[in-house]
């Protein structure tokens, strides 16, 4: 999970979002705490500031990957 804010002036509204769309967010293993970060929704691209202050918090995402995979694949064996 990745912590993004919309630029001033922007929002889901401005934007066009309808909340259907499939998000790709282009970010490489050289991002920075407030760096901006290129995001695609469809036919709709916008720019985002990354919302991670500190570089410990950059080293503690693929940690929180895996933890977020674990606790989704927990949520799908207890529902199916």
């Amino acid at each position: 999970m990745l912590p993004l804010v919309y630029k001033k002036g922007q929002s889901r509204t401005t934007l066009g979002l309808k909340g259907d769309e499939v998000f790709d967010i282009q970010i490489d293993d050289n991002l920075k705490p407030g760096q901006d970060v290129m995001v695609k929704a469809g036919t709709i691209e916008f720019v985002t500031t990354c919302r991670i202050d500190t570089p410990v918090e950059i080293g503690i995402l693929p940690a929180m990957a895996g933890f977020l995979q674990t606790v989704l694949r927990r949520l799908m064996k207890k529902g199916a």
